[in-house]
């Protein structure tokens, strides 16, 4: 069973239908109980990250998902905000995030405001720092699509799994053991997307 988690701050059925596509038994919940039973997990996320980090307190997901990721070793793949949660710190807000890698998130700092916007809004490319069956089959050619304002900053190089570059490289992907994040969105990135997303739940 994967599970799309509902903590108040995603576009959550938009994922559920991309999933869908290539999974069967795919649920949204904010049931403690159901995501305790899950077999992989899926956070998304659009907003404040500190908003996302209160939610999370607030509904009492956060001790369940530390359980399920670091000590049951279940699959996980942030998207976006849920992505940035997975780091230690943000620049947005004064919370404190999961920790699962040693990054902070900070936001874009652009030199050509004509030619770069923030937000980032918009198809990139991606550049593969090490082997990851997260991308197999996945071409040099895939585009996915951005929408976001702050980007993850890890202190961990092995951590970083793509970059992308807008303006400058940043880090589009994170994976460090059964934990993966995309700064993108699989769900709004077509054939690729799809292609990203029936990797994870072939992991």
């Amino acid at each position: 069973m994967i599970i799309v988690i509902d903590y108040g701050m995603g576009n959550l059925r938009s994922v559920e239908k991309k999933l869908n596509r290539v999974a069967k038994n795919v649920r949204i919940s904010s049931d403690m109980s159901v995501i305790a039973k899950a077999s992989k997990l899926v956070l998304p996320g659009v907003g404040h990250f500190t908003n996302g980090v209160k939610k999370l307190h607030d509904s009492g997901i956060w001790n369940l998902l530390n359980e399920k990721v670091l000590i049951k070793n279940t699959p996980i793949l942030g998207i976006c905000l849920g992505m940035q949660l997975m780091a230690s710190t943000s620049e947005e807000g004064n919370a404190i995030g999961l920790g699962w890698f040693d990054a902070k998130v900070v936001k874009f700092n652009i030199e050509d405001k004509l030619k770069y916007k923030v937000p980032n809004i918009g198809w990139n490319s991606i550049e593969l720092n090490k082997d990851s069956e997260l991308f197999l089959n996945l071409s040099e050619n895939a585009m996915y699509y951005f929408v976001h304002s702050y980007h993850i900053k890890c202190n961990n190089q092995e951590d970083i799994l793509t970059t992308t570059k807008y303006e400058n490289p940043f880090t589009s992907s994170i994976n460090k053991g059964n934990i993966y994040g995309t700064q993108f969105h699989p769900e709004k990135s077509h054939n690729w997307g799809e292609r990203l997303l029936q990797n994870f739940v072939n992991l």
